[in-house]
């Protein structure tokens, strides 16, 4: 649009459904440690009642023509988005925009939602799977905005009040930041129709700088806490998530610990009994990344489950991967991959990733000949170049009972 914002939509014929997403492209990593948080609960906030409706007629209106409303921050979006029958889609935009263009920030809600979102934090630090992930991050990511919680603290969250609400509200909700998806039974022209009608009184946005490159750290902590398991999170530096050697990156965290067959899973759970959930995930991001590997176990296995981890990480970097093994990982992730974009949700947030992220359409055809053109080598090569040298860090969150590691005790 003139003003900068973006529109990219995806006509899928054959549903009744469409999926229409307004998307914030700066997220938690944009927070100062003062800020930690805010961008989450402005999130919340808008929920509250905007210039045209109260909460409950927010509440009310999608579920009313049968679709629903929802709502995320991540380390660096934010996403408002619905899914209605096509007929019912100025409705949902109609709301869409009004929870993005004219929230009202009032001092009373924002005292209320400090309660539900301190609430939330205790919810998620009951968790011991999230607070060992967190505990992990904030030392992995040490000094940067990325290694902060989405949430925030409890003292970020008690000192937000309506003037650092509205300050980083319109510093960031501004048409530079702002990207419009949709999928489904649609016209793209009636998509670009009704961000007009809402969005073009907007004024044009500076870019907004990146920021540098974080410094990753091999952090090695172990925390004692009263728990029935003890909680082991490892993790090394990965790639950017638009690094031409990304489709690498996948299967190498398939094979490793990306599923019911991956080699963690039958090593540690289905071989020795040792965990119930151990699993491997990649979080990657627009300038750096993770491969991060989990699992829950007792505190008897637990330096067990570390070693036999660190073995596997090992074995990947200096075995080339058979070719059965290769060929099994390649379906599961291709299958994955047709199967993650069946819904017209999905596909709309899956072109809000590709245009913020990427800067261009990716096909599923295109993904699928990315992922069967990866070889052995190219695997062989990565794992040599991410689990090399003191680069993997570890936390452990249970009680430990004496147990110890070293940092040598990492080095695969």
């Amino acid at each position: 649009m003139p003003n900068g914002i973006r529109v990219v939509s995806e006509c899928v014929p054959h549903v009744r459904s469409v999926s229409v997403g307004l998307w914030i492209g700066t997220g938690a990593r944009h927070e100062t440690p003062k800020q930690s948080g805010i961008s989450h609960f402005i999130e919340h906030m808008v929920f509250k009642g905007t210039a045209n409706r109260s909460a409950e007629q927010i509440a009310r209106e999608v579920d009313s023509c049968g679709g629903n409303l929802d709502a995320y921050t991540s380390k660096e979006l934010v996403s408002y988005n619905s899914k209605v029958l096509d007929e019912h889609l100025p409705r949902a935009f109609d709301v869409l925009a009004d929870l993005v263009l004219n929230p009202q920030f009032r001092e009373e809600d924002i005292e209320k939602e400090k309660g539900v979102i301190l609430e939330e934090l205790k919810m998620e630090t009951d968790n011991p799977e999230y607070l060992v992930h967190e505990t992990f991050c904030r030392n992995f990511w040490r000094n940067h905005s990325l290694g902060r919680s989405i949430i925030g603290t409890k003292a970020t969250i008690k000192g937000f009040n309506q003037d650092a609400v509205r300050g980083y509200y319109s510093s960031v909700y501004e048409p530079a930041n702002i990207l419009i998806t949709a999928a489904g039974h649609l016209e793209h022209k009636a998509i670009v129709d009704l961000a007009s009608q809402y969005f073009a009184g907007l004024t044009r946005s500076a870019i907004r700088k990146p920021e540098p490159t974080p410094v990753t750290n091999s952090p090695l902590v172990l925390k004692n806490k009263r728990m029935e398991q003890v909680h082991v999170c490892m993790g090394v530096p990965a790639y950017p998530i638009a690094d031409e050697r990304r489709y690498v990156s996948y299967l190498l965290n398939t094979i490793l610990g990306g599923g019911m067959s991956s080699r963690l899973f039958q090593n540690i759970r289905e071989k020795n009994g040792l965990a119930y959930a151990v699993f491997s995930e990649l979080n990657l991001y627009r300038d750096t990344g993770c491969l991060a590997l989990y699992a829950g176990t007792s505190i008897d296995n637990a330096r067990r489950v570390i070693d036999m981890t660190i073995e596997e990480c090992r074995r990947i970097r200096t075995e080339t991967v058979p070719d059965e093994e290769l060929r099994r990982a390649k379906d599961h992730l291709k299958g994955s991959l047709a199967l993650s974009l069946e819904s017209t949700s999905s596909r709309m947030s899956n072109l809000a990733r590709q245009e913020l992220f990427f800067g261009k359409f990716i096909s599923v055809d295109e993904m699928m000949e990315c992922v069967e053109a990866v070889t052995a080598e190219e695997l062989l090569a990565m794992a040599g170049d991410l689990f090399t040298g003191r680069q993997m860090g570890l936390t452990v969150l249970g009680k430990l009972n004496g147990l110890t590691v070293l940092p040598e005790d990492l080095v695969c």
